[in-house]
């Protein structure tokens, strides 16, 4: 089982990115998925979550209003459209996904499969 994370770069604040995640070796549809971020030093932590139907997704606050997680059952692939970025996003992200049902979309002990990062940096 992969996922592969793609879409990160070097964008001016203000600025959009659009992150997606393929998955491949196994199905997901019937799966929440999540994106988390991590900067050096501090835990990984929780961005959004989407239900396997796609109708309810969860966010953290700090990026409520500017993120928007989709998914694509068909083409088994998860996006993170993300607009008005700033430097405190600067992180890198992953996409994850879980080997069941998914009890917390907010917690990484919940996911079982990580993608391996990209790197978004919001400068100035």
């Amino acid at each position: 089982v992969q996922l592969q994370a793609y879409g990160g770069g070097l964008v001016q604040a203000g600025g959009s990115l659009r992150l997606s995640c393929a998955a491949s070796g196994r199905t997901f549809s019937r799966y929440g998925m999540g994106w988390f971020r991590q900067v050096p030093g501090k835990e990984r932590e929780f961005v959004a979550g989407i239900t396997w139907t796609g109708g309810s997704t969860y966010y953290t606050d700090s990026v409520k209003g500017r993120f928007t997680i989709s998914r694509d059952n068909a083409k088994n692939t998860v996006a993170l459209q993300m607009n008005d970025l700033k430097p405190e996003d600067t992180a890198v992200y992953y996409c994850a996904a879980p080997s069941g049902v998914l009890l917390d979309y907010r917690a990484t002990w919940g996911y079982d499969y990580w993608g391996q990062g990209t790197q978004v940096t919001v400068s100035s």
